[in-house]
């Protein structure tokens, strides 16, 4: 084989190779010998048939096998001779006019990795700034999780319900005298202005007092789920049991049992350990942010454009995709099309600390396992419905790319801890706003412009950028391909929705892997018991 260097710029290589046809025929001859005893022919005995019969019958399917395998040979010869590192999967064509029994020139044109000095690692010092959980910030917690908890007392029975008050309530539903199934229940709790029922209902409730009965009548919407309902005008005789009043949750004895804990010790103990948790998450993020902006301001060499592209698509995207859910969708995209450079060269810098973390990683013997990436996928397809979880298995087992997407985070993840442990790190105790403040001008990098100075108008898509550039790209992955599709949201539940809630929910579901469905509501369940 001859090959010919027709370019050589910067990371940019090309070549053109000419396979003789004396290679490919000799292809041609070796399988041609190697099927021939099982080949089986009218006339002939087995094994006997002639090989020019078999070239006949067979020719255009062998030959193809024989070029195709003599262009991979040739590849591979290539880059190994020419001891090319390609940065993303090089570009291959068979010039035009070619024709069995004539030579195969073929073009090749990729972008090779850098040459990368594995950095030296002796001498990297690091602060880790550290939170210790404070009495003053366990009480908070606590109170804030006493507020998310809602709790009601019983009212006079003279109060009358009004938005915010719980009613405990008993109520069946009919449509012509006929009760319907799904309307019924006993003991149901409703907060007024919850819009948990369907439209009209919780109106109807306002004013009630302990122990009254009230019939009401509502139209079930045209969108209702199930069709034995939708547009139906319903009556539903309601008793209610008790009013009720929110009331100041105290954390004390009753509230940690309330949560299912055994004391107030436990779930104080518990409480810390999580504020323990977030501070370490903090911590780590902040001493990571720290390792990359080291690493970035040592190191600057020439990256592989067409990485460079598929990363910045790669942050394009994600960021497209969350100013599409925003409120206003066409203010966010002028926004980060004025930054769109900005985002080109975060792009860049992610491109340059992934070869960086892999080129460090490769040299130490850091390595994700077998096991390793069997636990991932396992933990992937978790997002998935039971019946698609072994699909989406077979999917990534099948596809290298979609493995190294699910292995990229992890590596990175285990050349940072390596550097970490290698690193001499100084440890100083400081307030959870310090260690956020910390990190936030952290964010910024270099270059980054800071979050706080830029016009109120521009904070989302600053931080967005920000984010952006504070992490290092996949470091063993070309750009991730999307392996879930995105679950529909869940209609608001009626009274009482639950069982034509689930077999809506299903419905929707049915042609797609589906993320597990959110829990239903517990008064829902209770009024799906009669």
């Amino acid at each position: 084989m001859q090959i010919v260097e027709t370019t050589n710029e910067g990371l940019k290589r090309a070549y053109t190779l000419t396979i003789p046809a004396s290679s490919i025929e000799a292809r041609i001859d070796a399988e041609v010998k190697k099927v021939a005893p099982q080949v089986r022919m009218p006339g002939f005995r087995p094994g006997k048939v002639p090989t020019n019969l078999i070239r006949k019958m067979h020719g255009a399917s062998l030959h193809s096998e024989a070029l195709n395998a003599s262009l991979r040979e040739s590849i591979d010869t290539l880059m190994r001779d020419k001891q090319l590192r390609p940065a993303l999967q090089p570009k291959v064509d068979l010039a035009e006019g070619y024709e069995e029994g004539k030579d195969a020139e073929v073009t090749v044109e990729l972008e090779v990795l850098p040459e990368i000095t594995a950095p030296s690692i002796d001498g990297l010092a690091l602060e880790r700034l550290v939170v210790p959980v404070s009495d003053e910030a366990l009480d908070e917690s606590l109170a804030k999780l006493a507020g998310s908890q809602k709790s009601y007392k019983d009212a006079a029975k003279t109060k009358k319900a009004a938005d915010g008050d719980q009613l405990i309530i008993d109520f069946v539903g009919s449509i012509d005298g006929v009760e319907f199934e799904g309307g019924k229940a006993e003991g149901a709790p409703l907060v007024l202005g919850s819009n948990q029922f369907i439209p009209g209902f919780e109106e109807q409730l306002v004013g009630v007092k302990t122990g009254e009965e009230k019939t009401i009548t509502v139209t079930f919407p045209e969108d209702y789920p199930a069709e034995n309902l939708k547009g139906k005008e319903a009556q539903f005789a309601i008793t209610v049991q008790q009013v009720k009043t929110e009331s100041e949750t105290v954390v004390d004895e009753e509230f940690a049992t309330s949560l299912g804990l055994e004391s107030l010790d436990k779930l104080k103990e518990l409480m810390k350990v999580q504020l323990e948790q977030e501070s370490a998450g903090l911590t780590r993020t902040q001493m990571k942010r720290q390792l990359l902006d080291k690493l970035a301001a040592d190191h600057d060499f020439e990256v592989p454009p067409t990485m460079v592209e598929a990363e910045f698509g790669q942050i394009w995207e994600q960021l497209t995709n969350e100013i599409a859910r925003e409120e206003n969708p066409e203010e966010g995209m002028k926004e980060i099309e004025a930054e769109k450079d900005d985002y080109r060269r975060i792009a860049e810098r992610r491109v340059r600390l992934g070869l960086l973390l892999s080129e460090i990683g490769q040299a130490n013997g850091v390595e994700v396992s077998q096991q390793e990436m069997r636990m991932l996928i396992q933990q992937a397809a978790q997002q998935y419905r039971q019946e698609d979880r072994q699909r989406f298995v077979d999917y990534v087992s099948q596809d290298p790319m979609a493995q190294a997407q699910l292995r990229a985070p992890l590596y990175e993840d285990k050349v940072v801890d390596f550097l970490f442990d290698k690193a001499e790190v100084t440890e100083r105790e400081v307030t959870r706003e310090e260690l956020e403040a910390a990190i936030e001008a952290e964010e910024g990098g270099a270059e980054a412009k800071p979050a706080e100075k830029k016009a109120p108008a521009k904070k989302k898509a600053a931080a967005k950028k920000d984010a952006a550039e504070a992490e290092a790209p996949a470091a063993e992955a070309d750009a991730p391909a999307e392996a879930a599709a995105e679950e529909k949201p869940a209609k608001k539940a009626p009274a009482k929705k639950a069982a034509a809630k689930a077999d809506d929910a299903k419905a929707e579901g049915e042609d797609k892997p589906a993320k597990k469905p959110a829990a239903k509501k517990p008064a829902a369940k209770k009024a799906d018991k009669d």
